[in-house]
């Protein structure tokens, strides 16, 4: 730790006029305004450190009782902890600086939405996304100068990016940074902006992104493409782009988890009797056989052949509600058939059951019990 008074150059009996004229003459040698170097900087720091000190009679004789007056002296060992401080509060301290800020930042992430039919997250599917983005300037390559220029150093803060002013404080005149404003603390100024992109590195178009969409994606699902985003100012690193799928309202499927659901009409007769089937499935024909005697609401599963797992292997079901379908016109041959039918096998009579809100309600808790 420094002695305050060899500090000052002067003896321990000095008056307060010899001390206050030795600080004078220090201050104008070492004041950053004249001597701008970092050793003068925390010659400076110490000179007026001990002033404080010394020029105040009750600071003084604690000093020079030493540290059993409680004065822990202050000196070059704690200053450094005291610079940490102001860093804290006043973006620098100490003399110390953190250099010039890059103008290369990271670009912003950018958010697209993407519609999707049902088939096509059976399998999965590519698309070619127009995006409307930042892309790097062609004409400056992200340097943000006219071609042939180059950024020149600020001749305020000389490269730096910051400026050093003296900070009266509690303890003292305390060195403190700040961004220039002249080159707003980067150091360098483009005297000469590139004039596509205006000086910023980059311009807004219009860009393909390639995107190969995985099998088993639902609505609400975000897929993240790393450095696929906005180019950052002067050429800075891409963002990332993120894709939000939506999948379409299909008329004859929905989806459950990654099973398909459908609904199979059938005629009363082809209930009664069994039959087999074609149906359009969405990857393709199905045979569908038709048990005689099927009732409404039975469902059939066709192992296989519902949505590709997102994560993992294999394929959910494609699950077929039966619905039943009792002809509503008949004409008097029909009837009568029908009434010779019924004669020939005793029905019970209509009696109440357990309210069922529709089929696929039906259908559903049979999933699921």
């Amino acid at each position: 730790m420094a002695d305050h008074y060899e500090v000052l150059g002067v003896s321990r009996e000095a008056t307060t006029d010899e001390i206050k004229k030795a600080y004078r003459r220090l201050a104008r040698q070492l004041h950053p305004d004249v001597n701008p170097g970092a050793d003068a900087s925390e010659k400076f720091k110490l000179v007026t450190h001990a002033y404080d000190v010394l020029s105040d009679a009750k600071q003084r004789q604690k000093y020079d009782l030493g540290p059993q007056a409680g004065f822990d002296g202050g000196g070059a060992g704690n200053f450094g902890n005291f610079g940490d401080i102001f860093e804290t509060f006043f973006g620098g301290g100490g003399g110390s600086t953190r250099g010039p800020r890059s103008r290369r930042e990271r670009g912003q992430d950018a958010l697209i939405r993407v519609e999707l039919d049902l088939d096509e997250i059976i399998f999965g599917t590519h698309r070619d996304l127009e995006v409307d983005t930042a892309i790097m300037c062609e004409t400056c390559s992200g340097t943000c100068c006219r071609p042939g220029t180059s950024p020149i150093t600020c001749d305020i803060c000389h490269g730096t990016g910051s400026i050093q002013r003296a900070v009266r404080s509690l303890l003292g005149n305390v060195m403190t940074s700040s961004p220039c404003g002249s080159c707003r603390g980067y150091g360098t100024i483009i005297a000469t902006p590139c004039m596509t992109c205006q000086g910023q590195g980059r311009v807004r178009a219009r860009r393909t992104v390639p995107v190969d969409i995985p099998a088993g994606v639902d609505t609400g699902l975000r897929l993240q493409m790393p450095g696929s985003g906005e180019v950052g100012p002067a050429g800075g690193p891409n963002g990332d782009l993120y894709l939000e799928m939506k999948v379409r309202h299909h008329d004859v499927f929905s989806r459950d988890g990654d099973d398909l659901l459908c609904t199979l009409e059938v005629p009363m007769t082809s209930a009664i009797l069994g039959t087999s089937v074609t149906v359009a499935a969405l990857d393709g024909d199905i045979e569908v056989e038709i048990k005689a005697g099927v009732q409404s609401s039975e469902v059939l599963t066709i192992k296989e052949r519902g949505v590709t797992r997102l994560r993992g292997a294999g394929r959910g079901d494609l699950r077929v509600g039966v619905q039943v379908v009792t002809p509503t016109r008949l004409d008097h041959k029909e009837r009568d058939l029908i009434e010779q039918f019924a004669s020939r096998h005793a029905a019970p009579a209509p009696s109440l059951s357990q309210f069922q809100q529709g089929l696929f309600a039906k259908i559903r808790d049979r999933f699921r019990g």
